[in-house]
């Protein structure tokens, strides 16, 4: 079992030497494609080697935080992961400070889910769990204190590790 912590251990973002490095017959690439090319196969060595990938995302301005796009955009190979991860689970634990399930006003502001959903079908992954935790700054927001959300801070974390207990039953 692999641990990356991007924010502990970053990966850069993608710069046009990482993105060509795939492109170029290793006997011709520059020292920093080489060495550009070694992590993104590192990263896709990681994923390959996985039964099920274990993604935890915050959910920042309303999108998925740029630390894990990085990740992302190395593992994205047309050689090795693009149509090819299919039969991986993985598995997507999110929190996000405010509400934004159906009915709320910030009801499809959250663009981290439908934006995986895609990216990941890229790579074959079609079935993504997901594993949804909101209002988890309901008693820390100075603007969200007064509306006393604690309560449903509480029940949207037993459900979500309800979830998670469900899903590691099987």
């Amino acid at each position: 079992m692999t641990y990356r912590d991007l924010a502990a251990d970053p990966v850069p973002h993608l710069d046009h030497v990482a993105l060509f490095a795939e492109y170029v017959d290793p006997s011709d690439r520059t020292p920093e494609q080489v060495a550009a090319r070694a992590l993104a196969d590192g990263l896709i060595d990681e994923v390959v080697a996985a039964d099920t990938v274990l993604i935890a995302m915050p959910l920042y301005n309303f999108g998925p935080p740029s630390s894990f796009k990085s990740w992302f955009d190395r593992i994205v190979s047309a050689n090795r992961t693009v149509g090819k991860l299919g039969a991986k689970e993985f598995v997507v634990v999110t929190a996000r400070g405010g509400g934004y399930q159906p009915g709320t006003p910030r009801e499809g502001w959250d663009h981290r889910e439908p934006w995986l959903r895609h990216a990941l079908s890229v790579l074959g992954v079609e079935d993504v769990v997901f594993i949804d935790t909101e209002l988890t700054l309901a008693r820390e927001s100075p603007a969200m204190i007064p509306l006393d959300l604690g309560e449903a801070e509480d029940q949207s974390l037993a459900d979500a590790l309800e979830a998670i207990d469900k899903l590691v039953e099987v």
